[in-house]
């Protein structure tokens, strides 16, 4: 009992560390780590701890992924790799949890998401500061996805009128029909890296509220704002076992959709993930649903207000740096194109590219050096099936930050349907540029993309 309680005591200081933490070795060039590594020739960063039976606890795993600040590959934590007995107590607390907690009245469960509401306004920015320095978005935009999410814990507070049933009386002779909605059990939630508070908060908020109890498995790449979040959620009053937080990549979310006590699984993330976890979870007759790639598409005609499209096109297709499912990532220009290709040029050329915590940037670095070589590559593919660099944004300098994963606007015209960069969704900052002479050819060319 000593050695647990000094594990737990251990995994308080790590969130309080987590929540505080500030990214100063800029001059540092850490590799960026996609397997499991040992940090012992270094400093040892905080462990993100595991949320079972509402406590925070260490996992025993020696295995861990270092959690890196995109902007300057310092090590901001480690993130251990769950155990699989962790996994199965965490789904053990949420089965214990759930009698109880679907008897709770909704009016109780309402009144939480209240209190968690607030509270998430009282911590807007140390939950911005948390995100800008795991996933390096700008502070602005990581408010915004802090907001976004904060909207569904404002719409769940009005969870009594949305899960009215229905009522038909003498539908035949003596017989009255009615439908009412019941929580299922335990529900699990996988969420990507690009929105480390969004996602979350459109997953538990709602199932919990629901009656549901849930275990949450946050993106490896920037765990600190769901355990930020599951603290304030339990502060609001959120009983213990009913929100479960479980850290780790394939192991665990292959014991997510296996584990016969979860009943439904949400995700949000890339196709290849997708369709393993929609085929794998529905195999064990899970109820699933899967959020996963896109290939947006604008389609400008020639009569289109010049400023406001111009807007439009940059921040869709810039903002976030282009890691975002809603991204922008495709223009087709109806007539001719010159002229709004050249402005668009301009307009992205202004766009400052630097740390998310400068208070001047537009856009902060890619998530990892990996996905900044992936954009690199799919742009020199573009350049060699015969598309033309208008902007290159791959040999962008950031003063003060020359080890971070940052890729320029860019943008690519004369492309064809044909082309990889056109197929894949690239998740950058880089903009491809189509034209058509038609709209009915344009909506041809939407309607045929994947």
């Amino acid at each position: 009992m000593p050695q647990v309680s000094l594990r737990r005591l251990s995994a308080v200081r790590n969130i309080r560390s987590l929540r505080h933490q500030l990214f100063t070795l800029r001059s540092s060039c850490y590799s960026t780590a996609t397997e499991p590594s040992s940090s012992q020739h270094r400093r040892t960063p905080p462990r993100v701890p595991n949320l079972i039976g509402g406590k925070f606890i260490e996992s025993h795993s020696s295995k861990v992924i270092d959690v890196i600040n995109p902007a300057t590959q310092e090590v901001v934590s480690e993130l251990p790799l769950t155990l699989p007995e962790e996994f199965k107590a965490a789904v053990s607390a949420a089965k214990n949890a759930f009698p109880s907690w679907r008897s709770t009245p909704i009016t109780t469960r309402q009144r939480i998401m209240f209190k968690l509401q607030e509270l998430i306004r009282r911590d807007m920015d140390k939950l911005a500061l948390n995100i800008t320095t795991e996933q390096g978005k700008t502070l602005k935009d990581a408010k915004g996805d802090v907001f976004r999410g904060l909207e569904v814990v404002e719409h769940v507070c009005g969870m009594a009128s949305l899960q009215m049933g229905e009522f038909s009386s003498n539908v035949s002779t003596g017989i009255d029909t009615y439908s009412i909605r019941e929580p299922l059990g335990v529900c699990a939630g996988i969420c990507p890296f690009n929105f480390p508070a969004m996602i979350p908060l459109w997953m538990f908020p709602v199932a919990v509220t629901c009656g549901n109890t849930f275990i949450l498995k946050p993106s490896e790449k920037d765990p600190g704002a769901s355990i930020m979040l599951a603290e304030l959620a339990m502060e609001a009053g959120l009983p213990d076992g009913v929100l479960n937080i479980v850290n780790g990549t394939e192991g665990i979310v292959n014991g997510i959709c296996d584990d016969d006590d979860i009943r439904a699984v949400s995700f949000v993330g890339s196709n290849t993930a997708g369709m393993h976890i929609y085929a794998r979870a529905s195999a064990k007759g899970k109820r699933v649903q899967c959020n996963m790639g896109a290939k947006n598409h604008g389609i400008v005609m020639p009569d289109a207000n010049k400023d406001a499209t111009l807007n439009a096109l940059v921040a869709g297709g810039f903002g976030a740096a282009g890691q975002r499912c809603m991204a922008l990532s495709t223009i087709v220009f109806v007539g001719d194109s010159q002229t709004w290709e050249n402005k668009l040029v301009e307009r992205a050329k202004s766009l400052i590219v630097n740390s998310g915590t400068e208070p001047d940037a537009d856009l902060g670095p890619v998530i990892s050096k990996q996905a900044k070589e992936r954009i690199w590559r799919l742009i020199q593919s573009g350049v060699e099936d015969g598309a033309r660099l208008l902007l290159d944004g791959r040999s962008i300098y950031v003063p003060g930050y020359e080890c971070g994963n940052f890729v320029g606007p860019t943008i690519l015209s004369n492309v064809t349907t044909d082309m990889e960069c056109y197929k894949e969704e690239i998740f950058g900052p880089v903009l491809l540029c189509l034209q058509s002479d038609s709209l009915d050819e344009v909506i041809s060319i939407v309607n045929g993309n994947k």
